[in-house]
């Protein structure tokens, strides 16, 4: 099987997390390497250093690969490069969205990973008169907001 055909197997995993984002509008595919004898290695980087779904997405990327009849997988970690909130696609920025999560902005240094630059966009409303809440929401790379004229709470991805 060529990389082309276990990229396209790969583009149906979804992150255990947030299950409207594959793998892929989360960017952590860093490699497919084809190894001896058929196996096949997948890299990938975890979006947080000890984030708990990156078992369940190893997991769930040997079941796919297997139930497309590749028998040998193995799934590898690579810490560097870090993983970016840039290597998010825009088409999962816009999931992310539609899902009600305020996308991470473009940004760098604390106030940004917090949204804290000017008000994080309301998925709802796409109102910029937010308030931080928390510095943690629903998952450890997620913060609290609310939005004060629609007055929904919302998720918003930190930026990194």
């Amino acid at each position: 099987m060529r990389k082309e055909e276990i990229l396209k197997i790969l583009q149906s995993v979804t992150d255990p997390e947030i299950p409207v984002l594959t793998l892929e509008d989360m960017g952590i595919i860093r490699g497919i390497n084809i190894l001896e004898e058929g196996e096949v290695e997948v890299v990938i980087t975890p979006t947080y250093t000890g984030c708990p779904a990156m078992d369940l997405i190893a997991v769930n990327i040997k079941s796919a690969l297997m139930e497309s009849g590749i028998e040998k997988v193995v799934v590898s970690s690579t810490l560097s490069p870090a993983w970016t909130t840039d290597w998010l696609s825009e088409e999962g920025r816009r999931k992310l969205k539609e899902y009600g999560i305020a996308p991470p902005e473009k940004a760098t240094g604390k106030s940004a990973l917090l949204g804290l630059g000017g008000g994080v966009t309301c998925p709802r409303c796409n109102s910029t008169n937010t308030r931080l809440i928390s510095e943690f929401g629903s998952t450890a790379c997620k913060a609290l907001y609310q939005c004060t004229d629609c007055l929904e709470p919302f998720d918003y991805f930190k930026c990194i």
